[in-house]
């Protein structure tokens, strides 16, 4: 099927991480396993908004987490033995971080603490979890990425209950990313960066899912990243490598191409600003957040629910 080429949507950049906070010829092991063994300043993921309309953003390889004024100043949060990927905020205040060293951590915002949530199911560790999303009960999806791919499709998707229930809903993911639901919360999203797709899987009252398939199919790139729905029912989708943003729409057609002014390395993504259709992009690459008008807002999240 061939569609209308998206319009261009242009970027400029909202924050950069100062010069003291970059690291100067440093391999860590995360970089020699997913950078080549290439030296790294820094890897910034995660973005999320504090009800203050403060930014957070993790620097994975690093173990460290910052605090993005409305400003776009930068201060650092914490920085720990860990490699923090996905960030979100719960509505009670208490921050999530899915961590691929150390599983689920639970960070403190005001003091930086941070101590571990989950680190495993069933006495078994976790592959490298990647990224997480509340839904409106406070339920937790997560999914634990790990370096599967077509040569080991064993990608897994979580639901981690609020009542405490740890629930495997996918467990043949070709290396699970990003997800959000759609807005009824009866599907779930996933970025399978490296099928270079987005998957949906409808969800089940008993906890399973069923008529898993492609919603969107990608090309070029490393693959889909990070993940927002817009306000009426699209999916925000980052595609590293092609240095874009996509939106589509909630049928999974293309209306928007969103345009790094950096690098191509555009990892992930959050609403926010007064209206909530300022779109707020990590550029992994640049070590900057970059930021863009969108013509729809974005869904709020359960913190601001």
């Amino acid at each position: 099927m061939l569609f209308a080429p998206p319009e261009i949507i242009p970027t400029e950049v909202f924050a950069t991480l100062p010069d003291s906070f970059r690291k100067i010829d440093q391999i860590t092991p995360w970089a020699a396993a997913r950078r080549g063994g290439r030296p790294i300043h820094s890897f910034l993921e995660g973005p999320s908004f504090d009800r203050a309309g403060n930014l957070y953003v993790t620097d994975i390889p690093f173990g460290r987490i910052f605090r993005i004024t409305p400003s776009g100043s930068v201060d650092l949060v914490t920085e720990y033995d860990g490699e923090p990927n996905g960030l979100k905020i719960h509505k009670d205040g208490r921050a999530f971080v899915t961590d691929y060293k150390n599983g689920i951590v639970e960070l403190d915002l005001q003091t930086g603490a941070t101590r571990v949530a989950l680190s495993r199911r069933y006495s078994e560790t976790f592959k490298g979890v990647n990224d997480l999303f509340f839904a409106a009960n406070g339920d937790m999806y997560f999914t634990d990425q790990g370096r599967t791919g077509h040569h080991d499709p064993s990608g897994r998707v979580y639901r981690w209950a609020a009542d405490g229930r740890l629930h495997c809903l996918l467990d043949r993911g070709i290396n699970p990313n990003g997800l959000v639901t759609n807005a009824d919360e009866s599907v779930l999203f996933v970025a399978m960066t490296n099928a270079n797709a987005v998957w949906h899987l409808n969800l089940m009252p008993n906890d399973d899912v069923t008529a898993v398939g492609t919603l969107i199919q990608l090309s070029g790139g490393i693959g889909p990243d990070g993940l927002a729905l817009t306000e009426d029912g699209g999916l925000v989708v980052a595609h590293p490598r092609m240095g874009a943003v996509w939106v589509f729409d909630a049928k999974g057609e293309p209306r928007w191409r969103v345009n790094s002014c950096g690098s191509d390395l555009l990892t992930n993504v959050a609403f926010g600003g007064p209206d909530n259709r300022t779109l707020y992009i990590t550029d992994s690459g640049a070590g900057t957040v970059q930021m863009a008008r969108l013509p729809v807002a974005g869904r709020r999240m359960y913190s601001h629910a």
